[in-house]
């Protein structure tokens, strides 16, 4: 059976070590698996790889970059001032520019107002 398409763990072909998808060996993990371990990359280099296709892309071929995990740093905690300030941000995301009113969800950027504002042009024609 030959070598699956994405198989370079020496990096000959693509520059850095490559796996196919569920191939990596065990060790190495994206930013996504680091956090969800309270972890992360900590300034280190990309350790590796994993390539698959994919018709969501135009290329058709996605990539997730691996980290060592003997490598990552804890996640630094949230500060006050930061917790603070990504609650304004939260509630400025939240407010009608049209009538100041909390909507209580994240306003779409495509309306850029609240749904009952969005609603009221078409209310009154």
């Amino acid at each position: 059976m030959p070598a699956p398409r994405f198989w370079d763990p020496d990096g000959t072909k693509f520059g850095v070590p490559t796996y196919p998808w569920r191939m990596a060996p065990d060790g190495l993990a994206t930013r996504a698996q680091l956090r969800a371990r309270g972890l992360r990359p900590g300034g280190q280099e990309i350790a590796a790889q994993i390539l698959w296709r994919s018709r969501r892309t135009h290329g058709g071929i996605r990539a997730a970059y691996l980290y060592r995990i003997d490598q990552a740093k804890p996640v630094r905690p949230m500060t006050p001032a930061k917790r603070t300030a990504l609650a304004k941000a939260n509630t400025a995301r939240r407010t009608c520019p049209a009538c100041g009113r909390d909507a209580g969800y994240t306003l779409s950027t495509s309306l850029g107002v609240c749904v009952p504002c969005a609603d009221a042009p078409a209310l009154a024609a």
